[in-house]
């Protein structure tokens, strides 16, 4: 009998790959930026682009597969996550990166039935990194295996995190105050690729021991969360439960005793602006 999922995330691997040789060609050609919820909420004709690139892909070997996608949203379609065989992209993690050449751009791609997460692909294009991980399979980076860090004290660890993209000035100092209270536990760092994909797979790898941030959507996390757990990882939301996938918040990190003592920490402040209609059924 034939695996279907396996035969979905080798597709979903393959796309990928297609998506990476468009994002790096595209870094050789002017790009044509624009904006979405401020001026520093970003989209190019790449991300429209690579997005239908995977769409159309899905739906000719999946016909009857759900899809949410970033830019599908933005332009105005709803984010429905069902019990059906859904696809969760983000064409284009880490746009603002993209459009300065900052080398943390990831294709990334989830997918989940009966609204649980059973493959994650990220690709992070310009670096060539290929990260895959399934449901009780495991997580590897370019066919290697990974494992999260096994440090269990916060005061050796590095700690990822984001600053989004509001702008709001109250947003703003809870985001400082937050950073100032995990610098000070104290920690060795806080460091940020400018991809949440990216930062979840980090921690996946061993790099660093947390990643959190408030203002997220699912499809920039739904893929790098089976990676993280897969690699040995725990996700939570920040304010200690189980992780929502369509909460807009997250906390991936290495171990519970590191994520239970960043959730003491974190004060989770309410988003006003840039929200995506999230919708659960």
């Amino acid at each position: 009998m034939s695996d279907l999922w396996q035969e979905a995330m080798d597709h979903a691997v393959g796309v990928a790959k297609k998506a990476g040789e468009i994002v790096r060609d595209a870094l050789q050609n002017e790009m044509n930026i624009m904006c979405k919820s401020s001026s520093v909420d970003l989209v190019t004709k790449t991300d429209q682009k690579v997005e239908q690139l995977i769409i159309d892909s899905v739906k000719e070997k999946f016909p009857t597969h759900g899809f949410i996608g970033e830019e599908s949203v933005a332009a105005g379609q709803s984010c429905l996550l069902t019990d059906n065989p859904t696809w969760i992209v983000d064409p284009v993690d880490g746009t603002t990166n993209f459009v300065h050449g900052y080398p943390f751009v990831a294709v990334s791609i989830g997918f989940a039935v009966n609204k649980m997460l059973e493959f994650g692909v990220v690709y992070s294009c310009i670096e060539d990194k290929m990260y895959t991980a399934r449901r009780g399979k495991g997580a590897f980076c370019n066919g290697q295996p990974l494992q999260v860090s096994d440090q269990k004290d916060i005061n050796q660890s590095i700690i990822a995190t984001e600053f989004g993209s509001s702008r709001d000035p109250e947003v703003l100092d809870k985001i400082f105050s937050n950073m100032r209270k995990i610098v000070s536990l104290p920690v060795h760092g806080i460091r940020g690729s400018g991809s949440a994909a990216v930062n979840m797979c980090l921690v996946a790898a061993g790099c660093v021991e947390a990643y959190y941030e408030v203002g997220i959507h699912c499809w920039d996390i739904a893929a790098a969360a089976v990676i993280v757990t897969e690699a040995g990882g725990v996700l939570m939301d920040l304010e200690g439960g189980p992780l929502d996938l369509m909460s807009r918040r997250v906390l991936a990190a290495n171990n519970k005793t590191i994520a239970e003592r960043i959730c003491k920490e974190i004060e989770v402040h309410p988003l006003v602006r840039d929200d995506a209609p999230i919708v659960t059924k």
